[in-house]
């Protein structure tokens, strides 16, 4: 009589072992600390092993990369028949002026270099003409003139006294002034006249902040009558080759600093500081080297 072998053969112990290893994992599969080990030891063995190797390896990465974005940001022309090399290059160059073109309009948002946080109300203002002449809330008869600027709410004018007034630069009686137009259905005019107008009754004439000497509505426009001032630290930085000394970058922080910290302490924050709302004096007057913060629409 044969005699019977002992235990399952090999061979198919074989088979059930490829059948396990190639059927994929369970949902509440758990690994075992075997498994972990050796994934472990193959992320080491593909790890760079000194720091020049891992230099390379990120250098290498960064130059995949830039490839990547270069193929994607690449310009195609299709040149019709009979077009030179010259004209294909012209036209290529011309693709390329109106793409940066439209980045820096989007980047930009409006005049004064800031983003408007009123673009609803900017369209508004194309459409209703702004008033030749103010008076308001009692002040004297002022001509409209060039335009200053535009802030995330409303917009800056010029405006030259008709008759009467002194020599000073500033205060009510000022020859030149600023006049600071809001469309009524601007989001800052919701409940009436401009958020602005209560922080200005609050800060204005303090430390830092100009004063309102005048504030009324004309037709569709709430308005304020403010010292004139001088450029913007954005203006400056701009007409001065973008460098500054050090000496006037300190001088800089430590006046906003000043006049951040006396806001501060009355019970507001500005909620829109940038370069653009930091301006200077007047030139050739007393307070030429003095720093103002403005456009406080945003405060609370």
């Amino acid at each position: 009589m044969p005699e019977l072998r002992r235990g399952v053969r090999r061979g198919r112990v074989r088979v059930a072992q490829n059948q396990r290893s190639s059927s994929p994992p369970l949902p509440n599969y758990v690994k075992t600390r075997a498994a972990v080990a050796r994934e472990a030891a193959k992320a080491l063995a593909t790890r760079p092993k000194t720091r020049l190797a891992a230099r390379n390896r990120l250098k290498k990465d960064e130059e995949e990369e830039e490839e990547e974005e270069e193929e994607e940001n690449q310009v195609i022309v299709i040149s019709e028949e009979g077009e030179s090399d010259s004209e294909r290059r012209e036209g290529e160059e011309k693709v390329v002026l109106e793409v940066e073109e439209e980045e820096e309009k989007e980047v930009m948002g409006d005049d004064s270099g800031g983003l408007s946080a009123n673009k609803a109300a900017g369209k508004e203002d194309e459409t209703v003409p702004f008033p030749e002449k103010v008076q308001v809330g009692g002040s004297p008869l002022y001509k409209v003139d060039r335009k200053l600027g535009k802030g995330g709410f409303g917009q800056v004018f010029v405006g030259r006294r008709v008759s009467g007034g002194n020599d000073r630069s500033t205060g009510p009686g000022a020859v030149e002034v600023a006049l600071k137009f809001e469309h009524r259905n601007s989001k800052g005019c919701n409940y009436g006249p401009p958020y602005e107008w209560q922080v200005y009754n609050t800060l204005g004439g303090s430390h830092g902040v100009p004063k309102v000497h005048y504030k009324g509505r004309q037709g569709d426009y709430y308005v304020m009558v403010m010292d004139m001032l001088g450029p913007s630290l954005w203006d400056v930085w701009n007409s001065s080759g973008q460098a500054m000394s050090a000496e006037m970058v300190a001088c800089i922080a430590v006046e906003s600093l000043s006049i951040l910290e006396k806001m501060h302490s009355r019970g507001y924050v500005h909620g829109d500081v940038k370069p653009e709302n930091f301006l200077l004096g007047q030139p050739s007057t007393a307070q030429e080297k003095k720093l103002f913060l403005v456009d406080l629409g945003l405060g609370k």
